[in-house]
């Protein structure tokens, strides 16, 4: 379920709270394969299920910027801001990846809001995403969003 505020300033009462999570996705090895080509990190851990499998991970693995940018798909089924003119990505802080993602492996994103502050002529607000991954104890990224929304 999506956590819902209606204004902006909702934000800066709500530090602390745990924001729910999004639905699981499988993370296919096309998917991977897509990354790697977008990127062109093609390095036999993330595109070579033969070798990768002899290789320190037993199969192949997502890129761990591929976990980080499955961020972007997971935030706005966790979190939604109303009453905004637009809302704009700032920047990210302490990017971490404790363990890897492999081929096949579901993950989704969890998030909690971890700072909100006002700043000129809206609302900035730093939401802690952890992707999760079904089974594992340590998620495969944790990483602090910054974002801002202007009111409408």
């Amino acid at each position: 379920m999506t956590t819902v505020f209606n204004h902006p300033s909702e934000l800066l009462d709500k530090v602390g709270a745990e924001l729910g999570q999004s639905d699981w996705l499988r993370i296919e090895q096309s998917r991977i394969d897509q990354f790697a080509e977008a990127t062109g990190d093609h390095q036999w851990i993330h595109v070579d299920p033969v070798r990768a499998a002899s290789g320190p991970f037993g199969a192949c693995i997502a890129h761990g910027y591929l976990s980080l940018a499955l961020v972007n798909l997971f935030l706005p089924q966790i979190v939604e801001v109303r009453g905004i003119a637009m809302g704009v990505n700032y920047g990210c802080d302490r990017v971490r990846f404790p363990n890897v993602v492999k081929a096949g492996a579901r993950v989704r994103g969890s998030a909690s809001l971890v700072g909100a502050e006002a700043v000129k002529g809206g609302v900035q607000a730093t939401i802690r995403v952890s992707v999760e991954i079904e089974g594992e104890d340590r998620p495969g990224c944790v990483v602090d969003t910054i974002s801002r929304y202007y009111p409408a």
